[in-house]
């Protein structure tokens, strides 16, 4: 009677964690495949170091984690309604069509309240005159931060498979041949 409860309780917790994996999943596959996703994350990493930057207090941090949360969020259903409706037929159906624009429209209310969110917060016309000058002030930081840009827009237009795939194919050498170019 004891192996068998301990049976079914090493069998929940097990489930437990499995449903994480099958989350991670999710999340890693809405980002593989959804520009708009790779938008998201882009932007609340931007969001964060300005969050950073102006030295929040915890409440505001917060409300920025909270709506961060929610606009990832709102991506992942909508990429599920998508998905799932794409599964069910290629055909046009106008209750897949409307399915897929309120799911959308979902996604569009909440970026928009995020939106003005951050700027409820950010608008601090001091600190952001400090971050300019931050930013412009020293030629490495500039540097940096338009490596950063350069950096956020590939991995918004070719996703992150692509640049793995194409930082690969930088240090990869026909033949094997890994001698840093010395022949």
């Amino acid at each position: 009677r004891a192996a068998r409860f301990l049976e079914l309780y090493y069998q929940r917790v097990m489930d437990f964690f499995r449903s994480f994996r099958y989350a991670i999943r999710g999340i890693a596959a809405g980002i593989k495949s959804e520009r708009n996703m790779r938008i998201h994350i882009v932007a609340a990493l931007y969001v964060l170091a300005l969050g950073a930057f102006f030295g929040l207090p915890a409440d505001r941090w917060a409300l920025l984690l909270l709506t961060i949360g929610s606009v990832m969020s709102a991506e992942l259903v909508n990429t599920a309604v998508e998905k799932i409706s794409d599964a069910v037929t290629k055909e046009y159906h106008p209750l897949i069509k409307l399915a897929k624009d309120v799911a959308a429209g979902a996604v569009l209310v909440t970026a928009i309240f995020a939106a003005v969110i951050g700027v409820l917060i950010f608008w601090q016309p001091d600190r952001l005159w400090a971050l300019v000058n931050f930013l412009c002030g020293e030629p490495a930081v500039f540097t940096l931060f338009i490596l950063t840009l350069l950096i956020a827009v590939l991995f918004i237009v070719i996703g992150p498979a692509a640049m793995a795939e194409n930082a690969k194919s930088l240090f990869h050498r026909e033949g094997g041949n890994d001698d840093g170019g010395n022949q």
